[in-house]
Order: C-alpha cells, then sequence, then structure tokens
C-alpha cells in the first residue's frame, strides 16, 4: 500500500499528515519545529511511503535539507500560487493544509515548485538581496527628486540624483530643514548603492553561464 505524505509546514511547527492511495487518512500529528521529530514521526512509514510534499513557504529550507540528508527521494515542493485552483478539493473541516497537499500529490495534480540546489541557493538569495536593495534605493531617489522638483521646479534624473552630495543639496535647496531631509535621502542612497555594488562584484566573480541556456 503506497503512503503519501504531506507537511503544513508553519514558523514554529508543523502538521504532519498522512494517506494512502485510497484517500484515507492512515496518521495526523502536530508538532515543533524539529527535524529529529519530524523523521521519528516519518520512520514508522518509511517502506510504504512513495511522497512528501510540503508548501514552498519562507522557511522550508531546512526541512527540505534534512529531509533530503536522511534519504527521503519522493520528495515535492508545492508551488502556493498555482495550487489555489485545487482548493475545492479541501474538506470543510480541514484546520490543517497537510491532508491536501497529500491530496493533491496521489491524484497527480500537486502543482510544484522547483527546488533549487543547496549549493546554488545563496547566490540566488543574495541576487534576492540585491533586488530588495535596489527597490529602496529606488523609493529614495524618487523622494529626492520629488522634494527638489517641488521646491526648485528642477526635474532630475535618477543618474543624477545619484550622483549629488551634500553641498549640491545645500546649494540647490538652501532651506535647513529642507536639506536636512533630502540629506536623509542621499546618504541611505549612496549607502544602498555601496551595497548593491558589493553584492554584484561577490555575485559576478561567483556566477558562470551555464551551457545550456547560452543564446547561439
Amino acid at each position: 500500500m503506497a503512503l503519501y505524505a504531506g507537511i503544513d509546514l508553519h514558523s514554529r511547527n508543523s502538521y504532519l499528515g498522512i494517506l494512502d492511495d485510497n484517500l484515507k487518512r492512515v496518521f495526523k500529528k502536530k508538532m515543533e519545529n524539529d527535524l529529529e521529530l519530524i523523521l521519528e514521526s516519518l520512520e514508522p512509514f518509511q517502506d510504504n511511503l512513495s511522497g512528501i510534499v510540503l508548501e514552498s513557504t519562507y522557511n522550508w529550507y531546512w526541512l527540505v535539507d534534512g529531509l533530503m540528508d536522511h534519504g527521503n527521494k519522493g520528495l515535492h515542493l508545492a508551488n502556493p500560487c498555482a495550487i489555489k485552483q485545487y482548493e475545492g478539493l479541501k474538506y470543510t473541516d480541514d484546520i490543517h493544509d497537510a491532508f491536501f497537499l497529500a491530496h493533491l500529490l496521489v491524484l497527480g495534480i500537486l502543482p510544484e515548485g522547483y527546488i533549487y540546489p543547496k549549493k546554488d541557493r545563496a547566490v540566488r538569495d543574495l541576487l534576492r538581496k540585491r533586488r530588495f536593495l535596489v527597490k529602496h534605493r529606488s523609493s529614495h531617489i524618487i523622494s529626492l527628486q520629488s522634494m527638489i522638483e517641488r521646491h526648485t521646479a528642477q526635474r532630475l534624473n535618477s543618474n543624477k540624483i545619484k550622483s549629488l552630495y551634500s553641498q549640491d543639496l545645500e546649494r540647490i535647496l538652501e532651506e535647513e530643514y529642507v536639506v536636512l531631509s533630502a540629506m536623509a535621502n542621499n546618504r541611505t542612497i549612496k549607502f544602498l548603492s555601496e551595497q548593491i555594488k558589493l553584492i554584484e562584484k561577490a555575485v559576478k566573480e561567483k556566477v558562470k553561464l551555464r551551457e545550456h541556456i547560452k543564446l547561439y
């Protein structure tokens, strides 16, 4: 008899639900987010376990890596965006999503996310951090642009804004408290630009274009 496990992962605890291929509930348990506890709960079912699925939440790395390190090969990561189309399959009394995830896996309709290789994950996350910093830098650039235009009618592009220094702001804006406000944006832009450059340098030293995605 094939078994399918779903793990509803939260910030502090997880809910494990196991179904057989007839959608009968075989096991359920709520536990703390502790790898040893989860492995211990899965151990009695290992011989018949055909797959384990958990949703791609913000904190899945430790659990996926831990399960893989302990020989769990049939691991699936559910795509939370694509999964909503199947929410009609949920039971009305389901508090947890563990059985719902296992249900989709049994039916072969689980929308899956990509389990990014552990060795490459840190670089990808570093690029995500760069995107986060760029977004925040852009908000400060727009704020400073608007301030200058509001007080002087001058419209400076983003490259010009990034090149400004304290003495430039004092000359352009003149009024003490307006200059102080502008300097807060300016210093933040300079700091974020420095961090973005550090990230870009580190990534460029690490990444290589893979043969199968080169354009010819």
